[in-house]
């Protein structure tokens, strides 16, 4: 107990310290807790939004699920019913809550065989038509149907007779009216079964998940009363019942990540249920589908965030391990005495441990709820350090994420505690002679870690490389390499490496510079050089933190923006503009012969001329070429929120020749005036702005564009002319103008599908890229053919695409095909691997600014209160207070200044060479444009301003301690 109380004293006693150390102790731990909380809430998210697109595109409610059984046959007729019961109590009370969800509704169905029915009074209803139907019983039914026609049938026999209702289709398929009596004709039926039909039906309300199939399955079916039925048919088996059905229908919205489990496997337990019972049996649940690509998801969100943390958990790290050894530092005299005087340094490092597990017990349990607040933030970013009102993520704790915040707090705890170990090592004389030795070399540049940090990080980079070639030489796509943790990993140890080699030469840049000028330089520039250039190593810890924190937030800064970047711009260029619409164009085509295929016209020209198909068909005109009718192009001007609107033709399948040269290539047909202002294009893809080439057809009707494929395919130049048509149509000339790369909605590269080229030798080469022919929409129309085109719009920054489509709708227009980018970007950003990155960059990008400033205002305090001596010998002899400041100014540039500078170009340099390996998570051969390594100026702007603000802030901290130095106190301190 007494060194318990000793060891909260002494905590106590450095507080500052010891309160530093717990905030770089919970952020490790709110970090790392984090992981398990934003990997369920973004799945789960996800989960739920899977869901609901599978209801609104296939029109099926996610929450089913839908089983049958049929009895052996050889089951006895007596014994069907009481199978048919245990299985309803089996899902009844067993089944039903094992599922993980609300249950909403259980709805049992039986039915019969199918059995002729013919009519009780012939003379009223035609016996001729034959009539195959079943009697079918479905519980708790009448809640949640509604009458159209008729009444509702009594719940027992009338006089022997059933009444049933129907279905509206059940009146054509059984040829019958209300009130008609049939009675089954079978032989093997004992008692004659008569039924009427009293009720037509319909749902009550269409979105009542109660209904599973549709009501028109039951055109062949006699519906009763369940409770009738169970008596009459299941249990007493008056007529066959051999087949029973079962359908949950469970509250998808309430699903929950440990739902997911609990539903498969209770959906593996009614499998075998029935495997066990009936033979044959069925079972449907759309959401399993789901269920199961989410585990793989799981597993790549993990691993991708832990990849993305690395930057942050080694920064973090380095903050532990300084505070730490800041502390063990003003502790080592203390630690020595303690040696001389007995004490085993297992004993010392004991007292550190409980030091570490009180601290640790605090951040176990602060961690994870700072965690949830991390986690928030990461579901409220749109982009890097952009924020918005999102619907918030459902964030909860739970055992995983105290057991990641164990493992943070064992690993914090123990990285602290290398300091103090070390420390052990020294006695009372090695501390002094240390002491007087302040220009030893630090263990990093004794051992070569720089050199083997750099060489790893390197050997990474030249192995990144080879993956991306051979994504691109052997044609394997993004998602056949995994996310590799190395892919975060390296740039971290290249950081590390890039600052500790600087570090390695600076102190001899240092000692450069004072050796230039040691006869020019003024007392105080000329202590602070000495005082930089001999305690190098005193400044290391801070320096390197420094370089770290502020290449940490730049790299982060240039990933996110990057990844973000090529995403948007991978949609716009795909897309073209803002909004394509595709709109029905009136023509005279003949409508389409049923059955008719080309491959029935190959087969018809080889059948026998003088068969009446064939003579009919040469009857039938054919159509060779199709009129169509311009819908008019102003209604699309005037849309609400429209800054351009262009018109654009694509020919997919048009045909080039010139001379003996001929090829299939895309034509495509503008106005370069309206598509120069609705299109979007990527700067710096061409050789020269899209509007010069824009510019350069303009004023020749005839003048096209080529890709730089169809130029080198076929040895065309500026100036050629070529002919282009397409089936049908005569080809017309045109004269080649330019020659580009890229284009809005124009891939250049083969496409994923191609198959290499054989040629004549037997050899394989590339797929043959795509070709591309731009030209004037009017010259196209007027020399080759009016067909419909798209239409792109451009929108206001500002406009609602709500309202555009209110107003589409209003005006009626005859929409084929529609694309909103901005949705499609919208969709991206809430892809949750897109939110991991965005997150957890700007998150990594916060907390390296916050541990900055924390870090380097607390070196810099301990560090001027060591100096204490040294500052009052200086200003008792004769140094003027001004001249200490600047000192201290000087002091600030040549260590934090220098860092920060080291650290920007480290962070710069970083991003170039690493960045670029992001690509690796997307598909090179469908990211057009080319990815592009991103700088955002207005992220190194906030880091120059924050690290700005640390040092003025950090420099009127410590001149407002010099100015409270008391020349005699400091000076009898020393004496003491």
């Amino acid at each position: 107990m007494a060194l318990f109380v000793m060891i909260l004293r002494k905590m106590i006693k450095n507080k500052w310290l010891q309160l530093s150390l717990l905030l770089g102790l919970v952020l490790s731990v709110a970090l790392m807790s984090s992981m398990p909380i934003y990997t369920s809430a973004i799945l789960q998210r996800l989960l739920l939004k899977d869901m609901e697109n599978m209801q609104k595109e296939n029109g099926e409610y996610p929450g089913i699920y839908w089983a049958s059984g049929t009895v052996p046959g050889e089951t006895p007729a007596d014994q069907k019913g009481a199978v048919f019961h245990q299985a309803d109590d089996f899902l009844t009370n067993r089944a039903s809550n094992a599922f993980g969800l609300p249950l909403q509704y259980f709805v049992r169905e039986r039915a019969t065989d199918k059995y002729t029915f013919v009519p009780a009074d012939p003379t009223k209803v035609d016996p001729t038509q034959q009539r195959v139907a079943d009697f079918t019983g479905i519980s708790n039914m009448t809640d949640h149907i509604k009458l159209t026609d008729g009444r509702m049938p009594s719940p027992e026999p009338v006089d022997g007779v059933y009444e049933a209702l129907v279905v509206p289709e059940a009146l054509s398929s059984l040829h019958m009216v209300l009130g008609n009596e049939f009675v089954v004709q079978d032989d093997d039926v004992k008692e004659p079964i008569r039924v009427r039909p009293v009720g037509v039906i319909d749902r009550k309300d269409y979105s009542d998940v109660f209904w599973y199939n549709n009501l028109s399955s039951y055109s062949n079916s006699f519906l009763i009363d369940f409770r009738l039925f169970e008596k009459d048919f299941t249990d007493a088996q008056k007529l066959s019942v051999n087949t029973t059905y079962w359908y949950f229908a469970l509250d998808y919205t309430k699903i929950k990540l440990g739902s997911v489990p609990k539903f498969i496997g209770t959906s593996g337990m009614i499998e075998d249920y029935l495997v066990a019972h009936f033979s044959p049996y069925g079972t449907k649940a759309p959401a399993l589908s789901t269920f199961g690509s989410y585990y793989e998801k799981e597993a790549k969100l993990r691993t991708m965030l832990w990849s993305l943390n690395v930057p942050v958990m080694i920064m973090l790290g380095f903050y532990l391990y300084m505070v730490a050894n800041l502390i063990t530092e003003r502790q080592k005299t203390e630690i020595a005495v303690l040696r001389s005087r007995g004490a085993s340094r297992l004993q010392i490092v004991m007292s550190y441990v409980i030091e570490g597990a009180v601290m640790g017990a605090i951040a176990f349990f602060v961690g994870p709820w700072f965690g949830m607040v991390l986690t928030k933030v990461l579901g409220a970013s749109n982009g890097f350090l952009e924020f918005v009102q999102r619907a918030r993520l459902d964030v909860g704790l739970n055992r995983e994420a105290f057991q990641y915040a164990l493992i943070a707090v064992a690993s914090s705890v123990f990285m602290t505690l290398i300091p103090a170990f070390l420390a052990t090592r020294v006695t009372i004389v090695g501390h002094k002679q240390q002491m007087a030795r302040m220009a030893k070399v630090s263990f990093w540049h004794k051992f070569g870690i720089d050199i083997i940090l750099i060489a790893v990080s390197l050997y990474g980079l030249y192995t990144f490389h080879n993956r991306l070639k051979d994504l691109v030489n052997l044609g394997l796509n993004s998602t056949d390499l995994k996310v590799d943790p190395l892919l975060f990993l390296i740039p971290a140890l290249f950081i590390l490496g890039m600052g500790l080699v600087i570090l390695r030469v600076y102190p001899w840049f240092i000692r450069l510079v004072y050796w230039i000028g040691r006869k020019w330089w003024p007392p105080s520039l000329y202590s602070t050089l000495i005082q930089v250039g001999r305690s190098a190593g005193q400044y290391q810890f801070i320096m390197v933190f420094l370089i770290i924190t502020i290449a940490t937030g730049l790299f982060s800064a240039s990933a996110a923006r990057t990844i973000n970047r090529n995403a948007a711009d991978k949609i716009m260029y795909k897309d073209g503009a803002d909004i394509v619409m595709s709109v029905k164009w009136e023509n005279d085509a003949p409508p389409p012969v049923l059955g008719d295929s080309e491959e029935g016209a190959d087969d018809s020209e080889s059948s026998d001329s003088d068969s009446p198909g064939s003579a009919a068909a040469a009857a039938i005109p054919v159509k060779t070429k199709v009129q169509f009718t311009e819908p008019p192009f102003l209604p699309f001007t005037q849309l609400p929120g429209v800054e351009h609107a262009a018109k654009v033709f694509n020919k997919q399948e048009a045909s080039f020749t010139m001379g003996k040269e001929k090829d299939t290539v895309r034509l495509m047909g503008i106005d370069t005036d309206d598509f120069g202002k609705t299109a979007w294009m990527r700067d710096h893809l061409l050789d020269h702005h899209f509007y010069e080439y824009l510019n350069l057809i303009a004023p020749d009707p005839s003048a096209v564009l080529i890709s730089r494929s169809m130029a080198e395919a076929h040895n065309i130049k500026p100036g050629d002319q070529i002919y282009i048509g397409w089936q049908g149509v005569d080809s017309a000339q045109f004269t080649v103008y330019g020659i580009i790369d890229f284009w809005p909605t124009w891939n250049p590269n083969p496409a994923p599908d191609a198959k290499p080229v054989k040629t004549k030798d037997g050899k394989e080469i590339k797929p043959k890229a795509p070709m591309l022919v731009v030209g004037h929409l009017p010259y196209i129309q007027n020399n080759l053919a009016l067909e419909p085109y798209d239409v792109w719009l451009k929108l206001k920054p500002d406009a609602s695409t709500q309202e555009l489509y209110k107003a589409i709708e209003d005006h009626n227009f005859p929409i084929e095909n529609f694309t909103d980018a901005r949705q499609e970007l919208i969709k991206s950003k809430n892809d949750p691997f897109q939110l991991a990155i965005n997150g957890v960059m700007t998150l990594g990008f916060l907390i390296s600014i916050a541990i900055s400033f924390f870090g380097f205002l607390l070196y810099w305090v301990l560090s001027l209160m060591g100096r204490m001596l040294q500052f009052g010998i200086l200003r008792a002899m004769g140094i003027s207070f001004l001249q200490l400041v600047g000192m201290l100014v000087g002091e600030q540039i040549l260590t934090s200044g220098a860092a920060v500078a080291i650290g920007i170009v480290t962070g710069n340099v970083t991003s170039r060479l690493f960045v670029p390996m992001f690509q690796m998570s997307f598909d090179p051969r469908t990211q057009v444009p080319p990815f592009q390594v991103t700088f955002d100026p207005h992220d190194q702007t906030q880091l120059y301003i924050i690290v700005t603000i640390m040092i003025v802030m950090g420099l009127a901290i410590l001149g407002y301690m010099l100015s409270r130095i008391k020349i005699h106190q400091a000076v009898k301190l020393g004496e003491d």
